[in-house]
């Protein structure tokens, strides 16, 4: 009995307690029996989904693959973002999934815990363009400023 309580607990920690009452409240109303644990699995993604959130793995992929700046990319939710962010962007693009997966879906099971309580995830700004781009230099320009680098670098 123990075993398969582990198994349960082990499965379903990677999401929010409040996900998987919600869960479980969906599964009794909509089955005629207990949930299997995969039947239990399902119901709590579903209510991810509801909120627009992906499953935890299907962010940590996202996270994972995501190019650099990360606020320029088109995430599916902020809290992807904001779980990679806080899980370190990169820890995760230079270890082994083993050591950033743990991370990555403790950080991300917090985050979905503040969404389900109503609170709006806001992404940073994009970094504003230039009010006046520098014009190119003249080659007068070029040679003046290269010969001042040498002089200061002593070549």
């Amino acid at each position: 009995m123990r075993q398969i309580k582990k198994l349960w607990l082990d499965s379903l920690g990677e999401y929010p307690v409040e996900q998987i009452l919600r869960g479980a409240r969906h599964a009794i109303e909509h089955s005629e029996y207990l949930p299997t644990l995969h039947r239990m699995r399902e119901c709590c993604e579903l209510g991810l989904t509801t909120l627009g959130l992906p499953s935890p793995r299907d962010a940590f992929l996202e996270a994972c693959r995501a190019g650099s700046p990360k606020a320029a990319q088109p995430w599916s939710h902020p809290a992807v973002y904001v779980a990679g962010r806080d899980s370190d962007w990169f820890f995760l693009s230079n270890n082994p999934e083993q050591k950033t997966w743990p991370v990555f879906r403790e950080r991300y099971r917090q985050v979905c815990q503040r969404v389900l309580r109503g609170e709006k995830l806001e992404m940073p700004p994009p970094e504003a363009l230039e009010q006046q781009p520098s014009r190119p230099l003249s080659r007068e320009e070029q040679l003046a400023a290269l010969h001042a680098l040498r002089e200061k670098t002593g070549l």
